[in-house]
């Protein structure tokens, strides 16, 4: 496959400028003016953005085991079509991945069915330390750890557990921070006030801001105490946000954050319109909380842009706040979402491609992915921020059939995505003849 991009507006390493690009044989070429080619197929690309494709460092796609909210199949082509191009998958699937043998199996599904490049989290529990510690850093993202319950049962609260997979383990390691007997007792106090009427207005309060910052902050002082390599996932409050550093080269950093497209998106005022369609955890908050969490963003004390994407069935989500589950489907979405804050002015389209493209690939040491260099693999998108796309059941790629932006007109479309120089995803058609590949980490 060969392909030659004309007069796009290239977004890459801080700045914007009108260049062709030369993709062939999974790579690019060539970055210059007036590229031609005799053989190349030519497209004209005058007006888009040209950016690398997002990493998202955090998505559930619920194989094995969950398999009626969604599959690494359905959800790796509408993260395509987002613009998406590779993934960090967790390990919350049935059965959790505890072993090398299930994470293996994972690795091998994805190579026959994920059109976007994949990664998987290992899973950690309170008493699987040993295999944790084989986990191969060339071909594996990291461990994650659930220092708070949320879907499936990985909750690691053995301290002896954590304070050795804390010592032990040399790559990154990724939390979901939320303190679990904080979470306990607040849902208590509301039960036994409000019986099973506890609503969904309730959840911030109930997953409220002191269970988060009591688990981030244990989580920093233990990556301190040991020199951990620690990435704390999806920051929902404002208090948080300083835990995190800014100013410091992020290669050099030891302890990074990242940020939601939910958090940056909703707050507790949607609770009202949205219900349990953006019932996470942790929870969306206040406006305040999500203002600064934007501020950290912006500032450098976070890190990276992710999704956390979760689906569930609209059954399961319909159901009461107490039965509902926490998550919900954001990976065909989530790069137009933030293009529709560059169009509003709230952050710059540079800085855009560094939180969703280039930070995952210095955070995670990822090989030749996350820019638009010559020799990197060609994993591009192109953006029209012109064509706005309105989002209904329709054009949903999700297994759940249902979105939280459902109804919302963003400014901008994706009208083509390259994996590995493989135009996989134009204008709604997709090229399902090659799969995507496994991320490598230095």
């Amino acid at each position: 496959m060969k392909y030659l991009i004309k007069n796009a507006t290239l977004i890459n390493e801080g700045t914007s400028t009108i260049q062709d690009v030369l993709i062939e044989n999974e790579r690019i070429a060539k970055i210059a003016n007036n590229i031609t080619d005799a053989i190349a197929t030519v497209i004209e690309a005058e007006g888009l953005w040209l950016i690398p494709g997002a990493i998202d460092d955090q998505v559930h796609f619920r194989e094995p085991g969950l398999t009626h909210k969604g599959e690494i199949y359905t959800e790796a082509k509408a993260a395509v079509a987002g613009g998406i191009t590779s993934y960090m998958e967790m390990p919350n699937t049935i059965p959790n991945v505890f072993t090398q043998e299930l994470l293996a199996d994972k690795y091998h599904r994805a190579a026959q069915v994920s059109l976007a490049n994949y990664s998987f989290f290992m899973g950690t529990s309170n008493d699987n330390l040993e295999e944790v510690l084989k986990t191969n850093m060339r071909e594996v993202c990291g461990v994650k750890i659930f220092m708070g319950s949320s879907t499936g049962n990985m909750l690691v609260d053995d301290e002896k557990t954590l304070e050795a997979v804390y010592s032990r383990f040399s790559g990154i390691i990724a939390t979901h921070c939320e303190d679990e007997q904080t979470v306990k007792n607040n849902l208590a106090a509301y039960k036994e006030k409000y019986g099973e009427n506890v609503s969904i207005d309730m959840h911030p309060l109930i997953r409220s801001e002191e269970a988060c910052y009591l688990s981030s902050s244990f989580a920093v002082g233990l990556a301190k105490k040991h020199g951990t390599r620690l990435h704390i996932l999806h920051i929902s409050t404002e208090k948080e946000t300083h835990l995190f550093e800014a100013g410091i080269p992020l290669a050099d950093k030891k302890i990074t954050s990242e940020a939601c497209i939910h958090h940056l998106w909703f707050s507790e005022e949607d609770y009202e319109s949205k219900g349990n369609n953006i019932k996470w955890n942790p929870a969306i908050k206040k406006a305040t909380d999500r203002d600064g969490i934007w501020k950290a963003l912006l500032e450098g004390r976070i890190d990276v842009i992710a999704t956390d994407h979760a689906p569930h069935t609209i059954e399961e989500k319909s159901q009461s706040y107490l039965n509902a589950p926490s998550g919900g489907p954001l990976v065909q979405h989530a790069v137009l979402a933030m293009v529709d804050k560059v169009l509003e002015g709230k952050i710059s389209k540079e800085m855009m491609v560094q939180k969703m493209a280039h930070n995952p690939a210095i955070l995670f040491r990822i090989e030749e992915r996350g820019y638009i260099r010559e020799g990197y693999y060609a994993d591009l998108v192109l953006v029209n921020p012109n064509k706005p796309n309105t989002v209904n059941k329709d054009n949903l790629l999700y297994k759940c059939k249902w979105s939280p932006f459902e109804g919302h007109t963003f400014k901008s479309s994706i009208q083509s995505t390259f994996v590995n120089g493989r135009k996989v995803y134009d204008g709604g058609v997709f090229d399902e003849s090659v799969m995507g590949k496994r991320v490598l980490f230095n």
